[in-house]
């Protein structure tokens, strides 16, 4: 069902941040079946060190992550942007679930925000939106 959903991406890259490595894995191997390359991080600093070698076009971030919040990180991400002139795309993926982690988000300036649990097929069909919105 999944793959009705979307459209084929082969070649597009995903950044995935999420401190939970059964979160990562899941979305790793969903996206990776659409066609997207795909890189994870557990952190803000390890998924900065990723992007210093791999630019994503979208982010797909976990808000709360240990050694930093979701706006530092996504403000880095927008500085990173600034130097390669380059617009990413921010999603919001997060086990905060309450109307105001919402607000957080999009004020943050994530474009989209879901809560965990996930549906498979929402989360493809919301990265697939921002692909052809940016395309």
């Amino acid at each position: 069902m999944i793959n009705a959903l979307s459209i084929h991406q082969c070649g597009l890259r995903l950044l995935i941040i999420d401190d939970h490595a059964d979160t990562r894995e899941l979305l790793k191997i969903l996206f990776e079946t659409e066609g997207y390359e795909i890189k994870a991080a557990a952190t803000a600093s390890e998924a900065l060190n990723v992007m210093s070698g791999f630019l994503p076009d979208i982010v797909i971030s976990e808000i709360y992550l240990p050694d930093e919040a979701g706006h530092l990180l996504l403000a880095k991400v927008r500085n990173l942007e600034a130097a390669r002139d380059r617009w990413i795309p921010a999603i919001a993926l997060t086990a905060f679930a309450k109307e105001e982690d919402r607000a957080y988000a999009l004020e943050a300036g994530f474009q989209m925000y879901l809560s965990k649990p996930v549906i498979l097929d929402e989360l493809v069909c919301v990265v697939t939106n921002l692909f052809r919105r940016i395309s």
